[in-house]
């Protein structure tokens, strides 16, 4: 891996995601479990948890890169735009800075929905072991 390197991964919101959030966190807000309400609110359907994005960020970090020994020590996310059951996520993600000497690693993210509208972005911080 070296500084400029871009890496593409591929998410789909699917129901079991959305689902296993619900279980796990127990986060009920209507914003995310009550359609009419969302509806009435200007949203298409009930908006997906913001925090399912950190998944697919661990998942990237932890599976994807060329590189395991690795572990996550700094994530910012900013929010653009909701996302829904269904949607396809393209997660693009660019090495700006190596330290050497500190084996971190900075990357600047986003995540785009299949209209290409952003729907998150930020920055996430790795070490090497």
């Amino acid at each position: 891996m070296k500084e400029g390197d871009i890496f593409n991964q591929q998410f789909t919101a699917t129901r079991t995601i959305y689902e296993g959030f619900l279980e796990i966190f127990k986060d009920r807000n209507p914003m995310h479990t009550d359609a009419s309400f969302a509806l009435a609110k200007g949203y298409q359907d009930v908006i997906l948890h913001g925090n399912i994005l950190g998944g697919f960020l661990s998942y990237f970090i932890g599976e994807c890169l060329p590189i395991k020994n690795v572990m996550i020590i700094g994530q910012k996310t900013d929010f653009h735009n909701p996302f829904f059951v269904g949607d396809e996520l393209m997660l693009s993600a660019k090495i700006k800075y190596i330290s050497e000497a500190t084996g971190v690693v900075d990357f600047k993210y986003s995540f785009v929905n299949q209209e290409n509208k952003k729907i998150a972005k930020g920055t996430i911080q790795i070490k090497l072991l």
